[in-house]
């Protein structure tokens, strides 16, 4: 009942709020007007990185590239209905559980959120699939100036099993927010795959362009 009513809630919210980008028009279930919705710069389409085929919802260009900076570094976490929903308008796969990317200790205590385990318990509740986080992520360094190798062996000493966790999933997805090398998703594929994962699948909000030195 109580579910029910704060169901009914949200709908009459949803229909006096306007859109979280222009301001204007009524926001629909995904938090913008139709007009903002259709016009974000979709890709929805899979890129390969590392050898590994990741979903990816949307171009990292604007207004996509702010809203997550925002929600990211900003704390507007209102936009995570908006981000959730790019995900689920994608074709994702079936799967057992739902592993968000981990973050540092550091970062946690930094941002005070994950926030893609924010946006993936919005992904659990429509997709009725758990959230598995089996692997916890240690301090997480700058990138930049390393090689490809080099950067690749920095996130992989990065990402440790948590052996607390005692459940085991075998079909899962990797949410992300945005994708550009895919380092990260790599490093976090392999230490899912030690874990004994053999179906593992990978989806971002959105996908930027690798920088060539």
């Amino acid at each position: 009942m109580l579910k029910f009513i704060g169901e009914v809630l949200q709908t009459g919210m949803r229909k006096i709020s306007t859109c979280q980008l222009c301001g204007v028009d009524l926001q629909q279930n995904h938090s913008l007007c139709l007009d903002c919705w259709q016009n974000l710069p979709w890709y929805r389409q899979s890129i390969e990185r590392h050898e590994h085929k990741i979903m990816v919802a949307c171009h990292y260009r604007f207004p996509i590239d702010r809203v997550i900076q925002k929600y990211k570094y900003e704390n507007q976490l209102h936009y995570q209905t908006l981000l959730a929903h790019c995900l689920l308008n994608i074709r994702l796969p079936k799967v057992q559980a739902i592993v968000p990317m981990p973050i540092s200790r550091e970062r946690l205590i930094e941002r005070g959120y994950n926030q893609m385990l924010v946006i993936a318990k919005i992904l659990s509740r429509q997709l009725h699939v758990p959230i598995w986080q089996p692997v916890i992520r240690s301090a997480q360094h700058s990138q930049k100036g390393l090689s490809r190798i080099e950067r690749l062996e920095n996130i992989e000493q990065q990402f440790q099993i948590n052996k607390t966790e005692i459940n085991k999933y075998k079909k899962v997805l990797i949410l992300d927010d945005v994708v550009t090398t895919g380092s990260s998703i790599h490093a976090l594929t392999q230490t899912l795959e030690n874990l004994g994962c053999t179906q593992i699948y990978a989806a971002c909000i959105a996908a930027g362009a690798i920088k060539l030195k």
